[in-house]
């Protein structure tokens, strides 16, 4: 049996490097607590897999994270939350499991023409369909399909011409037609910067906050929170286990 070497810590899980964008929220609101981030870099994007791949993938990293005793787990990518969150919890519900999913609450709330950036997968699963009939009603909900730009994130190319590139080309047709624009996959805000350049000054949301405050409330409530006052641990991990990857992880979560 796997060795449960993880038991005071959460476990952050994401395709790959777009989950630390998450990571940061978590950590900023719970510095006390430990966290262990493990990347599927090996097998990302997940955002044009197969919904069964995606589940099948999902599922065994998560059980790999349970059987090293993690405490609680974070599934930092829009796309697997979408695709597996409720068969995980079916299977384990003695422990919390969060997932994240597009800000189009808070966007709605005051914008009228909300652009949500995510990938395909993330835009035709059930969950983000939900979203829109609750929330959509008083505002129109653009979808724009960035399948490639997790791709080229994976790649490292994180502020250069790559990136401003395809975003000039994807987001060309929205420029001064939109007033926020929501950020549905979480590779994305490593790029918000970019992003904002082209769209113009508009307001910007992503699900790590939320994610962030859900995970305060699951600890509290599963009686689990770390009350140490000292500064928790924070292990990187990928199953594309190079020294250069785990080098762009750590490059992208202090940037």
């Amino acid at each position: 049996m796997m060795k449960r070497d993880l038991e005071n810590y959460i476990g952050v899980f994401d395709s790959g490097v777009g989950g630390i964008s998450v990571l940061k929220e978590l950590t900023r609101r719970l510095p006390e607590e430990n966290f262990y981030f493990i990347g599927d870099s090996a097998h990302a994007p997940y955002g044009q897999k197969s919904i069964k791949e995606v589940q099948d993938r999902t599922i065994e990293m998560i059980n790999k994270l349970v059987l090293r005793g993690v405490k609680a787990v974070v599934i930092a990518c829009n796309t697997a939350t979408s695709a597996a969150i409720d068969l995980l919890r079916n299977v384990y519900p003695e422990i919390p499991i969060i997932g994240v999913e597009p800000a189009l609450k808070p966007a709605v709330e005051s914008h009228h023409h909300v652009l949500v950036m995510a990938t395909d997968n993330t835009l035709k699963l059930d969950k983000f369909h939900e979203l829109a009939r609750t929330y959509g009603s008083n505002a129109t909900i653009i979808p724009c399909v960035c399948n490639g730009l997790a791709d080229i994130l994976e790649a490292g190319h994180l502020d250069d011409d790559v990136v401003d590139n395809y975003l000039k080309e994807k987001l060309a047709d929205h420029v001064g037609h939109v007033d926020s624009v929501v950020l549905g996959c979480t590779h994305y805000p490593h790029v918000k910067k970019n992003i904002l350049n082209i769209l113009g000054d508009i307001p910007c949301y992503d699900g790590g906050e939320g994610t962030s405050r859900q995970l305060e409330r699951k600890l509290k409530e599963f009686n689990l929170l770390n009350t140490d006052e000292k500064k928790g641990d924070l292990i990187f991990a990928s199953t594309r286990d190079t020294e250069e990857e785990l080098s762009l992880y750590e490059r992208i979560y202090k940037a």
